[in-house]
């Protein structure tokens, strides 16, 4: 009865993993997450511009590339980028500011520039 028990337990344990292994790496073939972005001035597209712009420079920096970015913004005119790449290797973080004046759909593409390159970058590169 023991080991039936353990039987079903391991066999639910390892179902239970498998489905949420496939759910993490279906969410990380692209993934985009911006803390704070009710911070970024509206006229700059806000959370969505800013994920937009990234997946872009990606996909034309490195296609079919998956990722994990995480993006916090801290001001009205700075923000940070946690990069995850596909198999689990945290990339160095990215940060942007704007001196003179709040960010910007400019500052997105700037920002989501670094972000590709260091992307690819981390394809080859050991951390």
């Amino acid at each position: 009865m023991r080991e039936r028990l353990a039987l079903l337990v391991a066999a639910t344990a390892f179902a239970n993993l498998a489905g949420n292994a496939h759910a993490v790496t279906a969410e990380l073939k692209k993934s985009c997450f911006v803390e704070n972005g009710e911070l970024l001035p509206a006229e700059s597209g806000g959370s969505d511009a800013l994920c937009k712009a990234i997946a872009e420079a990606t996909a034309e920096a490195s296609p079919g590339m998956e990722y994990s970015v995480k993006i916090t913004v801290l001001h009205q005119s700075r923000m940070s980028a946690s990069i995850t790449t596909r198999d689990g290797r945290r990339l160095p973080e990215q940060s942007f500011a704007s001196m003179d004046r709040p960010l910007s759909s400019t500052s997105f593409v700037r920002f989501a520039s670094a972000i590709a390159k260091e992307l690819v970058r981390g394809k080859t590169a050991k951390y």
